[in-house]
């Protein structure tokens, strides 16, 4: 007979992620010598460094300042927001603040300039190189719209007709001055792109072998002054590293990489979603009273007209609502669904409209899809409104069978029609916004529910002036 295995419970122990912040401000708060102090803070990831930036004192940042070198803090700065990070280079002499913008990538370098003081900021670019303060005027030059001003000047790029030699040479050269080497860009004999070679394959190409064999010229790029909102569409299904950027004579001036990619994806979203909130530019933490009210007052003031509208048109229905109060109390459901159904049409067109390569046809498809499935999700609603709204009338406010499903069934109705409605113009309104060129985000989410109250309203009050009032003779 053979003897039962006995297995006991293997514990696992889940180990905690270290604490780097505590780590790291200690290393910066000991008496160390600066040589030792700099050997172990290169040893941390710079996020790590720049996320404890905020919790040490003016004077220890200053220490950290002399410690460092230019290269290291440009890493740090790297993760550090620009006017954060603008506000740490005030902070050091005018040297050290030259220096380290000088190592920082170009865009980057240009977006913290750009919130430094105007006097300051002249004093520092004086002080700068010439091939470094070259290529930030050359990212400064582009609007801040422009995918130009989202380049860096770090890139490499050889010639074709090279042998493999002479490739690996030229690379090993450039990469000297610019660390972004997966890609190598080519150009032809007069400057203009003509592909790109990844650097594996560089590596594994044989030293006898055609590299222009090699070159894929069918690589992905963008023109410094095109739109950001077109080149993110355009480069969306592409997971390169970095992607070219050329100048009007098809020259590459600079390229785009993955992570400048995401923040500009990410600040563009950041954009689309204040405006859909009715903003008109993104709010932060650091921003004044006075700089939130006017950011927020546009919309309101438009809202507000809109909202006395509304309340006009109720009052317009007085009659209804004095002899059958009932009614009011169900109003709120009517506009609450009818602004939810709007709402979920116009962020599925907002998000539809991003393909600007859309068709009459195509769009004309999803303004009956939209109302397809305004007109089912509101006939669904609407029927179990009928039902629940009528039982809940006739056994608790003592009313009839007739007289609860007559006023259950105009709610039903209306919630259908205006679910409808609120569906066809929570699509039309940003078609129509991005007919005439203007970004369909700013038709925001209150500006589509104060419209599709307003279409509630003389909805839901106009049918039960007409089926409740007229026809069954309802009414004190």
């Amino acid at each position: 007979m053979s003897e039962k295995l006995k297995t006991e419970p293997v514990s696992r122990e889940i180990k905690a992620r270290p604490d780097y912040e505590n780590e790291i401000i200690s290393v910066i708060r000991s008496n160390t010598s600066p040589k030792i102090m700099k050997d172990k803070l290169d040893d941390y990831h710079r996020n790590d460094i720049a996320e404890v930036l905020d919790e040490l004192t003016l004077k220890e940042r200053k220490k950290l300042y002399r410690i460092l070198n230019e290269s290291m803090l440009s890493e740090i700065f790297e993760y550090v927001d620009t006017e954060e990070a603008a506000g740490y280079l005030n902070e050091m002499d005018l040297i050290k603040a030259s220096a380290v913008i000088s190592e920082l990538e170009p865009d980057t370098a240009v977006e913290i300039l750009r919130e430094i003081d105007k006097e300051k900021r002249a004093l520092i670019i004086d002080l700068m190189d010439e091939e470094s303060k070259n290529d930030m005027w050359l990212i400064a030059s582009f609007d801040e719209d422009e995918i130009g001003s989202k380049m860096t000047t770090n890139y490499i790029e050889i010639k074709t007709g090279l042998t493999v030699k002479q490739a690996m040479s030229e690379l090993v050269r450039q990469a000297e001055y610019n660390d972004n080497i997966s890609t190598l860009f080519v150009a032809d004999e007069s400057g203009a792109f003509y592909g790109a070679l990844d650097l594996k394959d560089l590596i594994t190409a044989r030293e006898n072998s055609d590299l222009d064999e090699r070159i894929v010229t069918t690589f992905p790029y963008v023109y410094g002054q095109e739109d950001i909102d077109d080149c993110i569409e355009k480069l969306k299904d592409y997971l390169e590293d970095s992607i070219p950027v050329l100048d009007n004579e098809n020259r590459i001036i600079g390229v785009i990489t993955a992570q400048s990619l995401v923040q500009v994806v990410d600040d563009e979203m950041g954009e689309d979603y204040a405006r859909f909130a009715g903003l008109t530019a993104e709010e932060d933490l650091s921003e004044t009273l006075p700089e939130s009210m006017r950011k927020r007052l546009p919309w309101l003031f438009a809202l507000l007209g809109l909202g006395m509208l509304v309340s006009s048109v109720v009052g317009t229905f007085e009659k209804v609502v004095s002899q059958l109060p009932m009614i009011m109390a169900f109003q709120s459901l009517i506009l609450d669904m009818a602004g939810n159904a709007g709402t979920q049409s116009l962020a599925v067109t907002i998000r539809v409209l991003m393909d600007e390569t859309l068709t009459f046809k195509q769009k004309m498809f999803l303004v009956t899809k939209e109302m397809r499935v305004g007109f089912c999700n509101g006939l669904l609603l609407g029927t179990v409104s009928f039902v629940l709204i009528g039982l809940f009338i006739f056994f608790t406010k003592g009313h009839g069978l007739v007289f609860a499903y007559t006023v259950s069934g105009c709610i039903g109705v209306s919630l259908l029609l205006a679910m409808l409605i609120s569906s066809l113009t929570g699509t039309l309104i940003p078609l129509f916004f991005n007919k005439i060129n203007i970004d369909p985000a700013v038709a925001s989410g209150p500006l589509i529910t104060t419209v599709n109250d307003l279409v509630a309203v003389v909805t839901y009050y106009s049918l039960s002036w007409i089926l409740l009032l007229q026809v069954m003779n309802f009414g004190v």
